[in-house]
C-alpha cells in the first residue's frame, strides 16, 4: 500500500497542534518527532513549520484506519507532551481532545494530564497499575525460572540459589551465544546476577537478555533506546509504560527512583545530538518485531535459547539491526565502552586487569 504523503503531513499537523505549548514546540518536541516521523515513514516533516489541524479534521482524515493505529498515534501525542517540564494544562487537555476524537481511552493520556496538575505520585500509582500489575500474565512466570511472584517489576531480586544457578551457568556456553553473551555483560559490569544478594528481579532481568540481542548499551541512554523498542515491541498498547517510566526517570524527573534505575535529570538526554535518532530507530525497530513476532520481549523463555548464536536469537524475534540513522548518531553497541556507564567502566577496567578469560 503506497504511503499517502498528505496523510503523514496531516497526521504530523495534528499531533503538534495538540502538544504544542502556547510558545510553539520546544526543539526537543520538534526533533523528537521529527525523527519519528521520519524512521517510521521515510518523510522528513518539518515539525516547526506545520499549520494547525483541529481534532475533529485528524478524525476525519484517519475514520480509515483501525483503534490500533489510531491509538499509536495517541501514543506520539503522549510522547510529545511527556518531554515537557512543566507539562502545561493546556497541553494535556488538549492531548485528552484528540484523543476522544480518535475514539481512543487510553491510560497514559490520564497519567500526563496528573503530570500537569502536579500530582506525581498519583501519576505513578496510575502508570505502574495500567502498565505493569494490571496486565501480568501469571503464566509468564514460567519463564522466569524463580519462585518469587510478581508484584512490582522494580522491586529487588530475592535470593534464588537455583536462579543464580542458571546464570552463574551462562559462563560455560561457548562464545557468540546469548547466554554466554549476557554472562561476560554481567560480569564485566559488575551487576550481581539475578537470585543473588542485591540484584534485580528476575522480571526486570528479562530487559538484560534485550540489551544484548538489541545490541544496545547500559548507560542511561541506552536504557532509554532498550525499553523504547520494548514498549513498541509489546502488541498490547499498554507496553508504553516503559517509555512512558524511563522518560520520566531519565528525561523530565516525572517519575522517581524505581529499584535500581535512579531519577537523573542533570542532563536532558534527549537534548543530546542525536538521541531523538537513536530513540526513533528504536521505535521502528519495536515496530518491526510487533508487527512479526508479536509477543511481549519482557515474557520470552531466554534460558530455553540461551545456547543459541545472537544471530539465530535475533532472527527468532525479528529484531532488525540498527538503523542507519542510529549507526551515525553514535549509538553504542553493549560491547562498546561508550555504552557504559562511568561506573560500569571503571569495574570493567579493573575487571580486565584481572586478565581474566572471556
Amino acid at each position: 500500500m503506497p504511503l499517502d504523503v498528505l496523510e503523514v503531513e496531516g497526521v504530523a499537523r495534528g499531533i503538534a497542534t495538540a502538544v504544542s505549548p502556547a510558545g510553539g514546540l520546544t526543539s526537543t518536541q520538534a526533533s523528537l518527532l521529527r525523527a519519528v516521523t521520519l524512521a517510521l515513514t521515510d518523510l522528513d516533516v518539518d515539525y516547526r513549520r506545520l499549520e494547525p489541524l483541529a481534532s475533529s479534521d485528524l478524525a476525519d482524515l484517519l475514520a480509515g484506519h483501525d483503534l490500533a493505529y489510531r491509538h499509536r498515534i495517541v501514543h506520539h501525542m503522549v510522547l510529545g507532551e511527556l518531554v515537557l517540564r512543566p507539562l502545561p494544562d493546556d497541553v494535556a487537555r488538549r492531548v485528552e481532545e484528540y484523543a476522544a476524537a480518535l475514539g481512543i481511552e487510553d491510560d497514559f493520556v490520564r497519567v500526563a494530564r496528573r503530570y500537569a496538575e502536579g500530582r506525581f505520585g498519583l501519576a505513578w500509582t496510575d502508570l505502574r497499575r495500567s502498565g505493569f500489575t494490571d496486565r501480568w500474565d501469571p503464566e509468564h512466570h514460567e519463564t522466569l525460572y524463580t519462585q518469587a511472584r510478581f508484584g512490582d517489576p522494580f522491586a529487588p531480586g530475592v535470593i534464588d540459589d537455583d536462579l543464580a544457578r542458571r546464570w552463574f551457568a551462562f559462563e560455560s556456553l561457548a562464545n557468540g551465544t546469548l547466554g554466554r553473551s549476557i554472562w561476560e555483560m554481567y560480569e564485566t559490569r559488575g551487576f550481581n546476577f539475578p537470585g543473588t544478594p542485591k540484584s534485580v528481579s528476575a522480571y526486570l532481568a528479562q530487559h538484560d537478555f534485550v540489551h544484548v540481542v538489541a545490541d544496545y548499551g547500559t548507560q542511561l541512554e541506552g536504557e532509554l533506546e532498550v525499553f523504547t523498542l520494548i514498549g513498541r515491541a509489546d502488541p498490547d498498547p499498554r507496553g508504553f509504560a516503559w517509555l512512558a517510566t524511563f522518560v520520566g526517570l531519565f528525561e523530565t524527573g516525572y517519575v522517581h527512583q524505581q529499584g535500581f534505575f535512579e531519577i537523573d535529570v542533570r542532563e536532558r538526554h534527549l537534548a543530546t545530538e542525536g538521541m531523538t535518532d537513536r530513540m526513533a530507530d528504536a521505535l521502528l525497530r519495536g515496530k518491526a518485531v510487533a508487527e512479526n513476532f508479536g509477543t511481549d520481549l519482557l515474557s520470552v523463555d531466554y534460558h530455553a535459547v540461551a545456547d543459541r548464536p545472537l544471530e539465530e536469537v535475533r532472527a527468532m524475534l525479528h529484531v532488525p539491526p540498527k538503523g542507519s540513522s542510529a549507526v551515525a548518531a553514535g549509538s553504542p553497541g553493549i560491547k562498546d565502552r561508550d555504552g557504559m556507564s562511568e561506573s560500569q567502566r571503571v569495574h570493567c577496567d579493573a575487571y580486565l586487569l584481572q586478565q581474566k578469560p572471556l
